[in-house]
């Protein structure tokens, strides 16, 4: 096997206050739980795997400013994803669009404010 086959990749988040956190990605995003450890949970959104830690003294992501950005997921479709994503009350932190560089896009942004960006190709 080449050295450069990545068999699968999971997100590693801190965040402050991981019941909140955990509630979010499940209620609002429709996350699934995989499993939980003390202090963790192990989450995932089709092929998509994240990883809550909970640091409850460091700073929240969103005091990181563009730094809060930590993932961009590649859709089927974005559009259905972001009606979803509507209904169940999340925050946007950009409405869905088409950009430039051939995906519509749009931008979530966690309690804590960790951002990430839902998209999928389309014809430019």
């Amino acid at each position: 096997m080449p050295i450069r086959d990545v068999l699968s990749t999971r997100h590693v988040l801190a965040v402050n206050d991981l019941a909140v956190a955990t509630e979010y990605f499940l209620s609002v995003l429709g996350f699934e739980r995989d499993f939980s450890i003390d202090g963790w949970e192990f989450l995932s959104f089709g092929d998509f795997q994240l990883m809550l830690g909970e640091c409850p003294d460091d700073i929240p992501a969103s005091e990181t400013f563009n730094h809060s950005y930590f993932a961009h997921i590649l859709v089927a479709d974005a559009d259905a994803i972001y009606s979803e994503f509507e209904r169940n009350g999340a925050s946007f932190s950009s409405e869905i669009s088409d950009k430039p560089w051939g995906l519509r896009e749009f931008g979530v942004v966690t309690p804590e404010g960790h951002r990430m960006i839902f998209g999928h190709e389309i014809e430019v």
